[in-house]
């Protein structure tokens, strides 16, 4: 009885593909596009180009709800709440005055100053008593002799300031006078005092009294901390700077609306270009080793081995990134799975024109038989020429490349200089009183100008520059216009890194400088103060 013939049975063993690389470049690109979006749109809402009819940024009045045609006053910006807080309240600024001179030899002197400050039309319905401006007076006193002395500060009509407070541990009401008595020493008396709250006001007055000898020598430091109506977070034209952060002691407004314009395109197309940058920089190193794993298989193909031997024996070869897809295909060949589909399925990981090429020419040797150590040598060196010839473009390249990132320094170097001596010295030449007025020299007039206008045309103008010669840098040196937008983000992450640490001073982008007390510029002798 003859023997039934057994029946071959072939695996196809197609291994599903776990490669999410298409999707998170997908969800990279869509976070990119959600928040650089928003970015630019919060930019664009802060910034001057669209201005509600009062005058105001559109963000303003959407953060707080008021109404475009009517422009808010002070009680409106301080009651304005939001999703994130009250960000228009005003907040008190020090400061300080320092006289160029101590007084010597005296016994008695006092020299006048003026309290800056929110007068009644601008606080408007607010109530004055919750804008409280404290004054802080430190000082040294020496003289040859322990002297009696005091100090006092005495308002318009020389009366001395005075304010209540309840003792915590008794519980009975105090009464203070804003002056000091002490009694100073040849070395230096030195301490201060703090007086809670000082009105806005012309006429104050600071002096000196000697109860004995002459006062050797006095010297004093006075800070207030004044309110100028102007929101924290805005700056004097009511346009986005964000708060404060000190890095030691340099100030920075990493929040201001600028900033947005060029954090918005930086955050579109850098996280995917470098995402999809790396991946191909990684098929790179791939493809590197490719044709070293060509010729050793050649190699062995001509020592008697078949293709399948070969893989297997070379998957405990080194061959650096690889070393993988080398280890993958060994093991798929033994699960079963035949030698033309493992090298296929390897084409179609790797995904690049110079392996499938490749691929496809040992597939069809493979089918044909005969010396197919040639052709394996052959896709070797035709893999080796073209990785070379990559090679040598980027070589070649390079140069252009140091140009194009040489002229962008010099272009941002040249903007920086601009910002912080032309431009303050031009806006510095208008000696006109008003805001806005022009200054005349003769039959010449200087037109006043916004230093914030300026910088504002200069960072936009560096921002393009660097998206533009970031992109053709990497477009010259690679082919790849992702390579390019990477180049370019680095590019705008070191304009945004110089404009903040150099240019966005609070002088330029109009933070207004705290209102002085305005000292009277001589000194008399004082008589006894009032005592209310």
């Amino acid at each position: 009885m003859a023997r039934k013939k057994k029946k071959k049975i072939k695996v196809d063993l197609d291994l599903p593909k776990n490669d999410s690389t298409m999707m998170k470049l997908y969800a990279i690109i869509a976070t990119s596009l959600i928040l650089g979006f928003s970015s630019l749109g919060f930019w664009i809402i802060n910034s001057d180009f669209v201005l509600a009819p009062n005058g105001n940024p559109i963000f303003v009045n959407t953060y707080c709800g008021y109404n475009p045609a009517m422009s808010p006053d002070y009680e409106s910006n301080e009651s304005c709440t939001g999703p994130f807080g009250a960000l228009l309240q005003d907040s008190p600024q020090p400061t300080v005055w320092v006289p160029q001179g101590s007084w010597r030899g005296v016994l008695a002197r006092a020299q006048d100053f003026d309290m800056p400050g929110l007068d009644a039309d601008t606080l408007g319905s607010f109530p004055a008593s919750e804008r409280i401006q404290p004054v802080q007076v430190k000082f040294k006193v020496v003289s040859p002799n322990p002297t009696p002395f005091q100090i006092e500060i005495r308002d318009s009509t020389d009366t001395l300031i005075t304010w209540t407070d309840v003792d915590s541990s008794t519980g009975v009401q105090r009464r203070h006078y804003s002056n000091y008595s002490g009694i100073s020493v040849s070395t230096g008396f030195e301490d201060k005092f703090t007086i809670p709250d000082l009105p806005p006001g012309e006429g104050y007055s600071i002096a000196l009294f000697s109860d004995g000898e002459t006062i050797e020598q006095f010297e004093f430091t006075m800070t207030a901390w004044v309110y100028d109506g102007i929101p924290e977070n805005m700056n004097n034209k009511s346009l986005w700077i964000g708060p404060e952060v000190m890095l030691g002691s340099k100030p920075l407004r990493p929040m201001i609306y600028l900033n947005f314009f060029a954090i918005g395109f930086f955050i579109l197309f850098f996280p995917a270009s470098w995402y999809w940058d790396k991946k191909l920089a990684e098929i790179n190193a791939l493809e590197e080793k490719f044709p070293d794993f060509l010729r050793d298989l050649a190699e062995y193909w001509k020592g008697g081995l078949s293709m399948t031997v070969a893989v297997q024996t070379l998957a405990s070869s080194e061959y650096g990134a690889l070393n993988p897809e080398v280890k993958k295909m060994s093991d798929q060949i033994g699960w079963g799975v035949a030698f033309e589909q493992v090298i296929i399925q390897f084409a179609d990981r790797v995904g690049t024109p110079l392996v499938q090429r490749a691929i496809s020419l040992i597939n069809e040797a493979n089918k044909a038989g005969g010396k197919i150590s040639d052709i394996l040598v052959t896709a070797a060196n035709d893999s080796r020429e073209i990785k070379f010839l990559e090679g040598e473009r980027v070589r070649t390249i390079s140069s252009y490349i140091a140009v194009i990132w040489v002229s962008f320094f010099v272009f941002l170097g040249v903007i920086i200089v601009l910002s912080k001596v032309f431009i303050p010295a031009i806006s510095g030449a208008n000696s006109g009183d008003a805001d806005d007025s022009d200054a005349s020299i003769g039959n010449m007039t200087i037109r006043k100008i916004d230093p914030l206008f300026f910088l504002t045309v200069f960072f936009y103008g560096v921002t393009m520059q660097a998206m533009g010669n970031g992109s053709m840098a990497g477009l010259m040196a690679t082919g790849r216009l992702t390579s390019g937008l990477k180049q370019a983000g680095m590019m705008i992450v070191v304009c945004i890194l110089a404009f903040n640490f150099v240019t966005f001073t609070p002088d330029l982008i109009g933070v207004q400088e705290p209102p002085s007390l305005n000292p009277a510029l001589g000194v008399y002798v004082p008589s006894p103060g009032n005592i209310p």
